[in-house]
């Protein structure tokens, strides 16, 4: 493994203000960790089933169901400094609130999982407007790497915070691991505050719920995005028995403590470590798939052995090869899926990441807490690692498509004027009718090139797309679709279509006889002249 391969999974660290935030987001994913911890244990110490330990996970992932795509929104087109600044100072009052609470003696089971769910509202809003912060700050070239950085932190996080998160609660109690993640945010709001000179990337302007419905859109028209985020969520539904039922395997069959629990996540997290310098020397060794099938399959052998293992000399170095087996499948699907969308619907691409991950989190999470009581932690933890290694196999029989070549950089295509129509009728829904003229010969390859434009058409804006002969001109091709609005149709030709959007439309246009030619239709709303008409007598 060369140095300069090591050197380059760390370059977007010589960023000052990655760097600076990354250090934050690090401290604050400690306290978080330390939370989780200290909030599982808390059921532990009570004698909670295993099913009440699981809903802890569940209740902090179970809210970017429902809030995921609208944060992407809010992500996407409000200051993303600010997202972060507010987010941050929330979830120092609701920690206070509870810290204070166990420190009386008066956190019920509700109150935490209630709390915790709070805390999951939260950081469903943060999420998007973060990740989506790390390419306004690094250069397109160190995405993958600075989206690897990010991940890696989260589980550096799982390595410091359990860990001390043991030994503060068996010294101080579990309200004193609380009070130290209301600190974490202190840090983060201390840094936000300070960076004062970042400057949010201007967006174009788009209603709300219009915005949300182009997000959605684009998602199930890009059939790279929808696989990517399939083979993730085949990953971590499995994957997330070890995180919900790890606590109860550490009491149980391992007979720990808390601060012994704690170093079974510090195991894990000091995996991911190791990947920060593995990953960068994988990724240009084995490429994406490969990365993914090895991660995947390492992971799952991992959960088996984890059960089976005799002692616990043999249990730490499997969890910290399953650690570093984690990263390799989170950060390699996140860094790619960050690079692999366009700019104009980035932060919204990653929202249903984030929905797609805490989602898979509840939802493993949930089950894994109902099947364990039902038939036990091993049994369960061992189903989930052999799940883990068939995903890994159906990779070679199915693996996600490649992303090099496709050009991700925005194009303009003439065709409209981004000025204000002078009627009013932006809001209008707009009808396109493409004219081409394509003889005999090309027009079986005609319409293999136009059903790649129908998904240019439907992931930048498109609701309906048809395509038609002319009748009286055997020639004569016309592509129809519809867009919502013409602010809409504008930001398709001015801000939505990527460089390998805009060379499928001019090989369509290309294959046209004559220059195609375009008509716009503008919707009329019957109250306009509904006023005007004659009143019949029927």
């Amino acid at each position: 493994m060369q140095t300069r391969e090591w050197a380059a999974g760390f370059a977007p660290l010589t960023v000052p203000i990655f760097r600076l935030v990354w250090l934050a987001s690090l401290v604050s994913n400690i306290g978080s960790w330390m939370q989780t911890v200290g909030a599982q244990w808390l059921l532990v110490e009570t004698n909670s089933s295993a099913l009440l330990v699981a809903l802890v996970q569940t209740a902090s992932a179970a809210p970017v169901l429902i809030f995921a795509i609208p944060s992407g929104v809010i992500g996407e087109f409000l200051n993303r400094r600010l997202v972060l600044l507010y987010s941050q100072a929330v979830q120092l009052i609701v920690v206070l609130g509870l810290t204070y609470l166990t420190w009386i003696g008066q956190t019920t089971t509700l109150i935490l999982l209630a709390s915790t769910f709070a805390l999951g509202i939260i950081s469903a809003i943060q999420l998007p407007a973060f990740q989506a912060l790390v390419p306004d700050i690094v250069p397109r070239n160190m995405l993958v790497d600075a989206a690897s950085l990010s991940s890696i932190g989260v589980n550096i996080a799982r390595a410091i915070g359990p860990a001390i998160a043991g030994l503060v609660v068996a010294q101080f109690g579990v309200a004193a691991v609380f009070f130290l993640n209301a600190l974490s945010f202190v840090v983060f709001l201390g840094v936000l505050l300070f960076w004062k000179t970042y400057k949010p990337p201007v967006a174009r302007h788009e209603p709300f719920v219009d915005a949300t419905r182009a997000g959605t859109r684009y998602v199930l028209h890009s059939h790279i995005v929808r696989v990517i985020l399939l083979r993730l969520a085949i990953f971590l539904v499995p994957a997330n028995a070890l995180w919900a039922l790890l606590p109860t395997i550490a009491k149980g069959s391992l007979g720990l403590t808390a601060s012994g629990y704690g170093l079974l996540l510090a195991a894990l997290g000091a995996g991911s470590i190791i990947g920060a310098f593995v990953l960068p020397w994988a990724r240009r060794v084995a490429a994406f798939n490969g990365v993914i099938l090895l991660s995947s399959a390492v992971f799952g052998v991992g959960l088996v052995v984890l059960v089976l293992s005799p002692t616990l000399w043999v249990t730490f170095p499997v969890l910290v090869a399953t650690g570093l087996a984690w990263i390799g499948v989170v950060a390699t699907i996140n860094g790619a899926l960050q690079a692999f969308l366009p700019v104009w619907v980035r932060t919204r691409g990653l929202s249903f990441y984030q929905l797609v991950f805490f989602g898979c989190t509840a939802a493993g999470s949930a089950v894994s807490g109902v099947l364990a009581a039902i038939w036990g932690s091993e049994v369960v933890v061992i189903a989930a690692g052999i799940l883990c290694v068939l995903g890994a196999l159906s990779l070679l029989v199915s693996p996600i498509p490649k992303t090099t070549g496709i050009g991700r950089d925005i194009v303009e295509v003439p065709g409209v004027d981004d000025e204000p129509r002078a009627d009013g009728s932006d809001d209008a829904a707009v009808l396109v009718l493409i004219r081409y003229t394509v003889h005999q010969d090309r027009r079986a390859e005609f319409l293999s090139v136009i059903t790649q434009v129908k998904e240019t058409r439907l992931r930048t804006g498109g609701r309906e797309w048809h395509v038609y002969s002319d009748a009286d001109d055997a020639d004569v091709i016309v592509e129809a679709y519809s867009v919502g609005s013409w602010r809409e149709h504008v930001s398709q030709h001015e801000g939505r279509t990527t460089e390998f959007d805009g060379a499928l439309i001019s090989r369509a246009r290309a294959m046209s006889a004559v220059v195609p030619t375009a008509t716009h239709l503008l919707a009329i709303q019957p109250t306009r002249f509904h006023n005007h008409m004659p009143r019949g007598n029927g």
